[in-house]
């Protein structure tokens, strides 16, 4: 079975001079690439690193990031990339956690790596301007190297990425070299991609689709185009620019891609596949993005860091909502709230927690150093998601929210997502974020947060619920008008947030139209 190096090395045997990697104005072919690696292997060496050691990663989505994360795959390190907003006691965290020998970082990271107490005792390689003790990532790829061979095994592991960590401290994922070649695989596959595909490289190497989108680029000759932190103007320009082919992001960034002042004066009709994930869509940024793009494909891929890929839905537009049935490398299924075994499903449109199997090629085995956690994700040999959902009567899963996230009130389960869907339609809201705030009487009321994108009151709102058809114990007792739904540095939704009071309302409510 291949690692990840062979895989790469395959690659540009095959594809010498496709483009690989363009960031701005530099482009590199798969050759051209493959030497600068191969340079940043052998500095590697000469910084006294070696096979199996944590090398932590605080960058935006640059070509360097993506150089080091091939370069970490032939040297047999494993790539740990954070969160480049990362402050410097979360930096300690991670370098200790890990065990890291070595931290790179750029700019707009030095300082906090600068504040941290643990980075100065370790190897560090800066991309801007390095300080006096810290190698220069320039001066390390610009000399001539022998072509690197492979030092890893399909069975080392590869990367270690860590969860967002919103209840408790993130936990590490590591996953080997088979695993992640496999969700590669698998990615391609689901999403129909064809030789010389160019991905728009925008959602963070610290993030499973970040590196999903850069692997699954090698394996069929396409090229990564680096956007090192989303602006919306620079990805339309960018799409423009370098014909893009699909584009693979969270449900947040589509949002302000389709309804960007500059969207209507942008080409892109080189997109020809969407894909989603890390958060459900609603269902008028469906019919928007369907309209907008018109896609040969569009795909609703439902999957976590631990376990790449749950399901699959290859026609988001056909059902909005579903996240259709296990992926390739996948069985899944509903169990009933609180379940003390995977025997223990839920009945048909019965909401229960979603499980998928732990023996999957996708996989990973075990939370970093954090037993307990381990035991409560992995059990009888299945993974317990954490997150409900349903199964339909064709057999498709409708992904409903976070156990954590359900709204229990006056006795009755609600979740937020479908809440969110229905009031997404009316054509006064951007945005919204459903969410369950303390009440005396009822336990928890159904409260919604709305970004307004024209007036509209809580009034002919909840009128809108009503004639929508959903059920009165889901309508929101409480419309709350924000300046901005808080979202993850991904795009995830921070219900915690709502609940703890963390978000502005409107400095002036609009006026309703007479």
């Amino acid at each position: 079975m291949f690692d990840l190096g062979t895989s790469f090395i395959a690659s540009v045997e095959r594809d010498p001079e496709a483009p690989a990697i363009v960031d701005g104005d530099l482009r590199l072919s798969y050759r051209q690439w493959y030497a600068r690696i191969s340079a940043l292997v052998a500095a590697l060496d000469d910084a006294g690193l070696r096979v199996g050691d944590h090398l932590v990663t605080a960058l935006q989505n640059r070509w360097e990031a993506a150089t080091l994360h091939w370069a970490c795959q032939l040297a047999g390190l494993v790539i740990t990339p954070i969160n480049w907003r990362s402050k410097a006691e979360e930096i300690d965290f991670y370098l200790e956690n890990s065990g890291a020998r070595a931290i790179v970082y750029q700019d707009i990271t030095a300082a906090a790596v600068a504040q941290s107490q643990r980075a100065g005792a370790l190897c560090r390689i800066a991309l801007d301007a390095p300080a006096d003790g810290v190698l220069a990532f320039a001066e390390m790829i610009a000399e001539t190297a022998t072509e690197v061979l492979p030092r890893a095994s399909a069975e080392s592991l590869s990367v270690m990425l860590y969860t967002s960590g919103t209840t408790s401290r993130p936990k590490g994922v590591p996953r080997r070299h088979r695993v992640e070649r496999h969700a590669a695989v698998a990615h391609v596959a689901q999403n129909l991609y064809g030789r010389d595909e160019r991905t728009l490289g925008v959602m963070p190497l610290y993030h499973t689709m970040g590196v999903r989108s850069l692997l699954s680029m090698s394996l069929i000759g396409g090229a990564f185009i680096c956007l090192p932190r989303y602006d919306t103007v620079q990805a339309l320009r960018a799409i423009e620019r370098e014909r893009i082919t699909n584009l693979y992001l969270v449900p947040t960034l589509y949002h302000d891609l389709v309804h960007a002042a500059e969207f209507a004066a942008t080409d892109v009709s080189s997109v020809r596949k969407l894909g989603f994930a890390g958060a459900p869509m609603t269902d008028a940024l469906l019919r928007k993005l369907n309209a907008e793009f018109k896609p040969e494909l569009f795909v609703n891929h439902y999957g976590s860091s631990e376990i790449y890929t749950f399901t699959i839905d290859q026609d988001a537009v056909a059902k909005p909502g579903s996240a259709g049935r296990s992926g390739i490398n996948q069985h899944v299924r509903v169990v009933k709230l609180n379940a003390a075994s995977a025997l223990d499903l839920a009945a048909t449109g019965e909401e229960g927690e979603i499980i998928a199997l732990a023996s999957s090629d996708e996989a990973f085995e075990g939370y970093w150093q954090h037993p307990e956690a381990t035991a409560k994700a992995l059990r009888n040999g299945w993974y317990f998601t954490g997150d409900t959902g349903y199964v339909d009567e064709d057999g498709d899963l409708f992904v409903t929210g976070r156990v954590d996230d359900m709204i229990v009130t006056g006795g009755e389960n609600v979740s937020p997502v479908e809440i969110e869907s229905c009031l997404s339609l009316h054509p006064a809201v951007l945005e919204v974020a459903v969410a369950g705030l303390p009440d005396e009487r009822w336990g928890k009321i159904v409260a919604a947060f709305i970004k307004r994108g024209a007036p509209v009151e809580p009034e002919e709102l909840d009128r809108y619920c009503q004639v929508s058809g959903l059920a009165n114990f889901k309508r929101p007792r409480r419309f709350i008008f924000v300046e901005e739904v808080p979202k993850s540095p991904v795009g995830k939704l921070l219900r915690r947030q709502l609940v703890a009071g963390d978000y502005r309302e409107e400095r002036q409510l609009p006026a309703s139209q007479p």
